[in-house]
């Protein structure tokens, strides 16, 4: 079992930066891949971002390319998302998850990851 908190949401204005971090526990955490997932209100859920558990691959979101920076220190056991020239559409609850299987490269399909946090709540304003 993986159990998974985010942190660092919160209130920003349009052009800002947040960062957020997502810390593991349990299970050997650092062997599993993390992805970064949002949820904007009446939406659902998408990819965000995705490391590879030895930080080897990444990869984005099309809307995300050059403004998010995804990236994690196994020491710590914690993913970060970087969020750079944030817009009011990346407002949403962000959500952090690990993947089912063990020394993954990561994805962007939902469906590969098994162990999910409570979300942070990022809101942009214009």
């Amino acid at each position: 079992q993986v159990q998974l908190v985010e942190s660092g949401g919160g209130l920003v204005q349009a052009g800002e930066s947040l960062r957020l971090s997502c810390v593991a526990s349990g299970g050997n955490s650092s062997r599993y891949s993390i992805g970064w997932f949002r949820q904007a209100p009446g939406n659902e859920r998408v990819p965000v971002a995705s490391i590879a558990w030895n930080s080897k691959r990444t990869y984005y979101e099309e809307h995300v390319k050059g403004r998010f920076t995804i990236f994690r220190d196994n020491s710590t056991n914690t993913v970060y998302l970087q969020m750079n020239s944030l817009k009011p559409e990346d407002t949403a609850l962000y959500f952090c998850a690990a993947e089912m299987r063990i020394f993954g490269l990561g994805s962007l399909w939902p469906y590969d990851y098994e162990y999910w946090g409570q979300g942070t709540q990022v809101t942009v304003s214009s």
